[in-house]
């Protein structure tokens, strides 16, 4: 930042002797969008590059399918006649470094990210909370050395004073847990007025699937196609040629609206903020290649190194009223989209301004990743408009006012953030078994009272079921839901009115759970050892008056990766299997690397130790197995193609096992013994299987 010296702060102390900066990571986790932030005003995580157990903007949850490598907010002003312009992050290969030139909000010593939920079940449960997981993040540009340490923020001598408080907002509904939205309070903590303010969004929007990708530096990024939408505000980004099949994704980020002066800043509603004497307001979009000086019109500009040239694209976008910007060639390209603007913003005075992340499956009869169209991005463009209908609330015809007909709740004031809420999400407990699987449910959602019709809504049931996956065929991106059963009302005009007699149990405890069953579906006709997702949602009437089709509760919620196969045999006189035996070069589910092969042992007893021996009567390796516990689930192939951990489900029997030594390394063809002890009895069995490769 260029130095200047008529701008003042007011001064904060601070101890640097022996401490440490107090940054801090949060990852929203609610919805089926992952996406990370910190209290140095960084969204997205750049690790995500080299490690997917670290999500940046994941989606779906657990998928390793990401869409941003890092973003930050962006403030620029003329102060006192002089070009200022404050940002959280900038094009840098290894994204956020402490102190380093571009990275210029920090958080205070002792700060940290705090949570709320309007879940009364979750333990952040707080009644002011706004969604199922709101992030309350606080960070500021005042600072030139990073608070606690003695390093200096590089290129930041005098800040512009800004004091950022940020609330994020997310949600587990099946229609709203694919966007997370953003909302930025913006005071200006110095004594000096800022003027043609312009406020805004920098990211690295890049769609890769870090659980299969090899690539890594140029060739991880130079993959992505991105574009501009006009109406709807919006920057997007998509694979093109990075990793065909595992992706089929959109990431994006959509312009909400902005408050200034008691307006509602948005192009919606120019001729209001024009009528009061304010410029006409501005959605500017700006593409550049990473770290490239050089424009490349007409819809590529230079890569802006200094604040004038920053503050010059905040000011000026490469977009036009009323024309998309589709740049479907792949490259390593960068994104700008901000907001202005805002003629001053004096001592104390504060601005908000709202943006939402959000992603969506690609649609459409084909999707090769050099396609984007109108039918490819029909699903982008309804979460688009779920996410500007969750943010308007009351305001339907989005004009900041609270006009008549609109004010829901009889309260007088303009409520943004309101959701049609869905049934309660019905408590679910899966038992497989040997090619079939026991699905119970309780009747918790029948109770359910919208919020804004104030009436008993409840419908129904639907059960989804995914064919079967082997794992190294897709991911949780590109599994289709088969819907395989459905229960509601009789006597009603919604649904098919077949009641719930044929699924209706007297009410069941399971040992060690408070929660009383009485629903139960079995499922037959499933191969044990293969992976199928299954999800239980409970439905409502939907509403005429609101033009509310009917809502599902959370598809995250109630999601389960289930593997059916034996349950636990606790005698003696029932033999150990292996499946496939014999092993040849690879089964059907296997995945693309060397560790992520497997073959099962079932009907195990709930609790012994394994052990593989060689012909001559080496130990090859030993593990031990539990009928109800995650480790049975800890091999590379659960890694790369079990889906997500939390909502594994396992056979009590079986045990998966990597063909792999105990120092990792991959057995070769042979005649292999294994052990069985029961730890409960002492009681050992034994058996053989071969590998052929």
């Amino acid at each position: 930042m260029k130095k200047l010296l008529f701008l003042l702060i007011p001064a904060l102390c601070f101890s640097q002797a022996n401490a440490q900066s107090s940054f801090s990571r949060q990852v929203t986790d609610a919805g089926n969008l992952t996406l990370s932030f910190t209290n140095a005003g960084t969204i997205g995580d750049p690790s995500m590059a080299t490690s997917s157990n670290k999500p940046s903007m994941q989606y779906p949850k657990g998928s390793g399918i990401e869409h941003l490598f890092e973003g930050g907010l962006w403030i620029g002003a003329k102060v006192a006649g002089q070009t200022a312009v404050s940002t959280a992050s900038i094009d840098a290969a290894s994204g956020y470094t402490t102190g380093a030139a571009g990275f210029e909000f920090t958080a205070p010593l002792g700060n940290a990210i705090n949570q709320r939920s309007s879940l009364t079940s979750n333990n952040y449960y707080s009644s002011s909370a706004i969604s199922h997981q709101d992030l309350l993040i606080d960070f500021t540009d005042q600072y030139t050395v990073v608070p606690g340490t003695t390093t200096p923020i590089s290129s930041h001598n005098v800040p512009l004073g800004a004091n950022v408080h940020l609330e994020t907002y997310a949600w587990n509904y099946g229609y709203a847990d694919y966007f997370v939205i953003c909302n930025y309070k913006i005071t200006n903590n110095s004594s000096t007025a800022w003027d043609s303010v312009f406020v805004g969004l920098w990211t690295d929007l890049i769609v890769r699937n870090v659980n299969v990708t090899s690539a890594s530096g140029t060739s991880f990024f130079n993959k992505g196609a991105c574009g501009w939408l006009d109406t709807a505000k919006a920057i997007y980004a998509y694979d093109y040629n990075g990793d065909p099949g595992y992706t089929n994704s959109y990431g994006a980020m959509l312009f909400l609206g902005a408050e200034y002066r008691n307006l509602f800043f948005h192009p919606d509603n120019a001729s209001a903020i024009t009528a009061a004497g304010y410029p006409n307001p501005l959605v500017n979009a700006n593409f550049w290649r990473y770290k490239d000086l050089g424009p490349a019109p007409p819809y590529i500009s230079g890569f802006p190194d200094d604040d004038v040239k920053r503050y010059t694209r905040m000011k000026n976008g490469v977009n036009s009223p009323g024309s998309n910007i589709f740049l479907n060639t792949a490259d390593n390209r960068t994104q700008l989209m901000s907001v202005g603007p805002f003629v001053q913003i004096a001592p104390n005075e504060t601005v908000y301004f709202t943006v939402a992340f959000l992603c969506a499956k690609q649609t459409g009869p084909s999707l090769p990743h050099t396609n984007d169209d109108y039918n490819n991005r029909a699903n982008l463009m309804s979460n688009i408009e779920w996410a500007k209908r969750t943010y308007r609330g009351e305001d339907v015809n989005n004009n900041g006012l609270l006009d008549p007909g609109e004010d829901l709740d009889a309260d007088n004031v303009l409520d943004r953030y309101i959701l049609p809420s869905p049934p309660h999400d019905p408590h679910v407990k899966i038992v497989p078994g040997e090619g079939k699987m026991d699905i119970y449910w309780d009747n918790i959602a029948e109770a359910s009272i919208d919020p804004i019709s104030k009436k008993k809504d409840f419908e129904g049931y639907k059960l989804y079921r995914s064919n079967v996956n082997k794992g190294n065929d897709g991911n949780d991106a590109t599994i289709a839901y088969n819907q395989i059963g459905q229960w509601d009302k009789i006597g009603d005009s919604v649904g098919y009115n077949n009641g719930f007699g044929a699924i209706k149990i007297a009410p069941l405890k399971f040992e060690g759970d408070t929660i009383s069953y009485t629903y139960h579906y079995e499922m037959n006709g499933l191969l044990s050892g293969w992976r199928y997702e299954v999800v239980l949602t409970a439905f409502d009437e939907g509403d005429k008056n609101q033009g509310l089709d009917p809502l599902e509760s959370s598809f995250i919620t109630n999601t389960f990766n289930v593997f059916p196969g034996t349950s636990a045999a606790n005698d003696d006189t029932t033999a150990i299997g292996v499946y496939p035996n014999p092993f040849v070069v690879e089964a059907a589910w296997d995945g693309g690397t060397a560790t992520s092969h497997k073959i099962y042992f079932n009907h195990l007893p709930a609790n012994c130790l394994i052990t593989i021996y060689t012909q001559s009567g080496d130990v090859v390796t030993s593990f031990n197995h539990e009928s109800d516990a995650s480790a049975n689930s800890t091999i590379d192939w659960y890694r790369l193609n079990g889906g997500n951990a939390d909502t594994r489900v396992l056979a009590g029997g079986e045990h998966a096992y990597d063909l792999l030594s105990a120092t990792r390394q991959t057995i070769s063809s042979g005649l292999y013994y294994f052990l069985v002890k029961d730890l409960s009895t002492g009681f050992v069995k034994r058996g053989q299987f071969v590998v052929v490769r």
